[in-house]
């Protein structure tokens, strides 16, 4: 099963991952969210100009509601 980080404070983005069934963790640095398959962020302005090296994609919640962040997240995973 796929890690999914999810950043704080997006604790209705968590929950609602948790409940299709996801592994989910919470995460407030990038370091923190190292050993996930994605992770999803409040903007991706917020995410180090190094977020490069990280082996997952980062997927913003910036205009998006809980249920296109879900959806978008799914379909990442199915890729």
């Amino acid at each position: 099963m796929a890690k999914i980080a999810v950043e704080t404070p997006l604790e209705d983005v968590k929950q609602a991952l948790e409940e299709k069934g996801h592994d989910v963790f919470m995460f407030t640095n990038e370091e923190e969210a190292k050993g996930a398959n994605l992770a999803v962020v409040r903007t991706l302005n917020e995410i180090d100009a190094d977020a490069e090296q990280f082996d997952f994609p980062f997927v913003s919640m910036e205009g998006a509601s809980v249920d296109e962040i879900v959806a978008d997240v799914e379909q990442r995973l199915t890729r």
